[in-house]
């Protein structure tokens, strides 16, 4: 799907995740919205599509062999038992490359952030107020057209959206982009940095918060790199 730069550079503008100013996260709820709108109806090719199921109230793509069953436990048993090395596989694992495929986003570097925001607790709920897998605050989940930010599919694929905006908007630097979803654009833009080296070398220009966040995202990765 092709995005119209105007409609994309106005909607990575709004408000963040976790650092989000309530007051303000709810004066751009409607503006956010409209402008997922304008983005979502632009013509092009269409996202693959996923079936999926309601299960318990919850909108879940199907997820293949059911996890926690005797096959699944005991495939997970023998590799821990072989030490080989290998990529953690999760409950979300489906999801995540589904969302990866259909935003761009490498699966190492979703997994990572829902990995540091939330440990995999799709109940997680930060004292911002920020929900679920990657931690989505109310208004953007919104914007994003979220319902239920406790559904794990929803939240992922609306995550990771937003962080293909951060991406695009930063010309693909990892460490500008996550800075930006956790402290928000405009901080990292005031840095008038270009790249993720710059960025680092002025990371202490930037809250506590989110130094050691863009450092743990990272450490986080290579956990599931392999």
């Amino acid at each position: 799907m092709q995005i119209d730069p105007r409609v994309s550079k106005q909607a990575v503008d709004m408000p963040l995740v976790n650092n989000a100013n309530p007051s303000e996260a709810r004066d751009s709820g409607s503006d956010f919205a409209s402008l997922i709108a304008q983005v979502e109806q632009q013509p092009g090719e269409s996202a693959p599509q996923s079936a999926v199921t309601r299960e318990n109230g919850l909108l879940w793509l199907q997820l293949g062999s059911a996890i926690g069953s005797p096959s699944y436990t005991a495939s997970l048993d023998g590799a821990a038992s072989s030490g080989e090395t290998f990529s953690p596989p999760t409950a979300f694992d489906s999801l995540i490359a589904a969302a990866s495929r259909k935003y761009g986003v490498p699966e190492s570097l979703i997994k990572a952030v829902i990995d540091t925001e939330s440990s995999f607790n799709p109940y997680a709920v930060s004292s911002a107020g920020a929900k679920g897998l990657m931690q989505l605050m109310d208004a953007t989940a919104q914007g994003l057209g979220v319902s239920d930010a406790f559904d794990p599919a929803e939240n992922i694929d609306a995550g990771v959206r937003y962080l293909s905006y951060q991406l695009k908007r930063f010309g693909g630097q990892e460490n500008m982009a996550l800075a930006a979803y956790n402290a928000g654009p405009s901080k990292v833009e005031r840095l008038g940095i270009s790249s993720d080296a710059e960025l680092m070398s002025v990371l202490d220009q930037l809250p506590v918060e989110t130094q050691n966040y863009v450092s743990k995202i990272q450490n986080a990765r290579a956990k599931f790199s392999g």
